[in-house]
């Protein structure tokens, strides 16, 4: 009987062994898939925020022409003879430093169907040969007017295919996603720096490990143009091999920190345009 008790308590054991094998510590491997997530969610907003500018130089502008303020060079062109459809190139050379130390360089490519308040119409962007702090950016992404909803908010959806970012030791994190971005502020001005969205949809791809991962948006995030990181809402994770947890951009403030959670345990990371990994110390 103590024989057979004994063998049980050593089943028990390893079982318990094996399950806190698979369940690793929130500060180890989710900690790093938070920094890919944060990483890819800051890289991508931010050039959602160079096309709402890029536009407003495109509908206020001449039919074609030139804007430049030492760096980026920013070119708008039709390619026909009537107003639309606009092309716009935004030309970061090799390399432009901006606000926060973010350096740019490369050319992000737009076009643009119609005037973005018409409803339908539609936004394309893509890169050429574009990297922010060294990391190089792909993909395409497509912004289309949906029109208002039921609280009167112009909704955008917002496609991304082919998402990916690359580092200087050609690792890569893979990234699609749609999504919808509803205006609670700003879309009746003329100036971007006022805008602020709504986020709310699903992203999955390939982290930065190798693991399959999707990232849903349990509470909506919410974007503020003038603002480099989102300040609030909250994404769920679901990664493989890791099991699920949460990260919480914050309560409204415009700051860097971000808190992850699974169960009672809880972790603050902070948000940047740089991975960790590559940060020389």
């Amino acid at each position: 009987m103590k024989a057979k008790s004994l063998i049980l308590i050593l089943i028990l054991t390893g079982f318990a062994m094996t399950s806190c094998q698979k369940s690793e510590p929130l500060e180890t491997s989710s900690l790093e898939a938070a920094d890919d997530a944060a990483l890819s969610e800051a890289l991508f907003d931010d050039v959602f925020a160079s096309l709402e500018i890029a536009t407003g130089l495109a509908e206020a502008g001449l039919k074609s022409g030139s804007v430049s303020d030492t760096c980026p060079l920013i070119t708008i062109t039709s390619s026909g003879e009537d107003f639309w459809p606009r092309n716009i190139v935004i030309d970061y050379g090799t390399g432009c430093e901006g606000v926060y130390e973010v350096v740019r360089s490369g050319k992000i490519i737009i076009t643009l169907s119609a005037p973005r308040r018409e409803v339908g119409s539609v936004r394309s962007v893509t890169f050429q040969d574009y990297y922010v702090n060294g990391a190089k950016i792909e993909g395409t992404k497509t912004v289309t007017n949906l029109g208002p909803n039921n609280n009167q908010n112009v909704v955008f959806a917002v496609e991304l295919t082919g998402g990916k970012i690359t580092f200087p030791d050609q690792k890569t994190i893979t990234r699609e996603f749609e999504r919808q971005r509803e205006y609670i502020e700003g879309y009746a001005t003329w100036t971007p720096w006022d805008d602020k969205c709504l986020i709310s949809g699903v992203a999955a791809g390939i982290n930065l490990d190798g693991l399959s991962y999707t990232h849903t948006i349990i509470n909506s995030l919410e974007w503020h143009a003038a603002c480099r990181f989102l300040v609030r809402g909250t994404i769920g994770f679901e990664i493989e091999g890791i099991e699920p947890f949460e990260l919480d951009y914050g309560d409204g403030e415009c700051d860097a920190i971000g808190e992850l959670s699974r169960g009672d345990e809880t972790k603050e990371i902070t948000l940047r345009f740089r991975h960790p990994k590559y940060i020389v110390q």
